[in-house]
């Protein structure tokens, strides 16, 4: 067998007409994601460390559901079981965004609920000898703090979720893998399209994982 790259393969039309729709996409794909699992992420820590137990059990259940479930099972059971509930498709772009978003959830409510149990109690009985309500206090005392302390954790799991986004290809979404796959199809040149792919993924993360750890040294300085 002849495992001779093809240069050639390697030009702007590669990137252009195949790749960059699909950056894009992998790239809003993380940032709605990111957003929407600290945001709903967050809720659930609040809901886990509020001593409630009607809420404390639900959110208990779904955060230890969603981690234990393996992301691409999750993706295809969304995409082939929510059309049969609403009774019409919604799109394989739609249902990767909600998928990702109520996956992330998950994850982050871990990261937050460590970031708020970091902050020293003190703080939240002094919040409270000032008159302050329990959501007084996490929103101008405890949760800006958490954010800072948690910000290079947040940031190294949205990385990771970059990583993930690749497995949209398996209901069919338009990412960058499935841009680099489509190309190799059509030019014939599958094994040159992979290996561009490994090399985009590995030179984005491996910058985005350097500027984490500049910041996460400047945060420790700072404390």
């Amino acid at each position: 067998m002849n495992f001779s790259l093809d240069w050639s393969f390697y030009n702007w039309d590669l990137i252009s007409n195949f790749v960059i729709k699909g950056l894009g996409f992998s790239l809003m794909l993380t940032v709605i994601a990111t957003l929407g699992g600290i945001f709903f992420g967050t809720l659930l820590a609040l809901m886990r460390l509020s001593g409630k137990q009607w809420l404390v059990v639900p959110a208990t259940i779904y955060v230890n559901g969603m981690r234990s479930i393996p992301l691409v099972m999750v993706i295809l059971w969304f995409f082939l079981l929510v059309p049969l509930v609403i009774g019409k498709p919604i799109g394989a772009e739609m249902s990767a965004i909600i998928t990702f978003i109520a996956f992330e959830a998950a994850y982050f409510s871990e990261i937050m609920r460590a970031g708020i149990q970091s902050i020293p109690r003190g703080q939240v009985f002094a919040g409270q000898a000032m008159g302050m309500t329990y959501g007084q206090n996490m929103r101008l005392i405890i949760l800006p703090q958490a954010f800072r302390n948690m910000l290079p954790v947040l940031l190294t799991q949205t990385i990771i979720l970059f990583q993930d986004t690749s497995l949209v290809y398996a209901i069919g979404a338009y990412d960058m893998l499935k841009g680099f796959e489509v190309a190799g199809k059509n030019f014939g040149r599958p094994m040159e399209a992979y290996l561009a792919a490994a090399v985009i993924y590995f030179v984005i993360c491996f910058a985005l994982s350097y500027m984490v750890k500049r910041l996460h040294k400047k945060i420790a300085i700072i404390r």
